[in-house]
């Protein structure tokens, strides 16, 4: 789906993807990457899911946050080893998400061996902190 070519090919990375059928259904692309760091942002449409009272639906907020740890984790991929999937998430929604735009940072703030931890916060466009997440991703040995 992403391409695992994050590190040699970045520009690669992101257009792949911004041009995912999904992320384009939500509305969501990759407006900032550098080493373990990511940040995502949601330009709210017609079609994007909604909650109570209009807000940005739940499931979106959960799905932003583990693709914003994935583009995190993709950002300084080590020579030896590979990605092998979100092994745990955890979300805590703190208030709705109004706005024309989400934004989801995250940041690995720990690179194991076999697990990356990211922290990642959910921003509306006045940048009112909407939610938290953490995010466990696991890495196989080996290239």
């Amino acid at each position: 789906m992403l391409g695992l070519d994050a590190k040699s090919n970045p520009e690669g990375f992101i257009q792949g993807f911004n041009d995912n059928p999904f992320h384009r259904y939500l509305g969501l692309e990759i407006v900032e990457q550098r080493a373990d760091y990511g940040r995502l942002r949601l330009q709210r449409n017609d079609s994007t899911p909604t909650g109570i009272g209009g807000s940005v639906h739940g499931g979106v907020i959960a799905t932003m946050i583990d693709m914003a740890a994935v583009v995190s984790v993709f950002s300084n991929l080590p020579d030896t080893g590979s990605p092998a999937g979100t092994a745990d998430l955890a979300v805590t929604y703190l208030r709705q998400a109004h706005g024309d735009w989400v934004d989801a940072e995250a940041k690995v703030i720990k690179r194991g061996r076999q697990l990356c931890t990211v922290e990642v916060s959910i921003l509306n466009d006045e940048g009112v902190l909407c939610a938290r997440g953490r995010v466990l991703y696991a890495m196989r040995s080996g290239a």
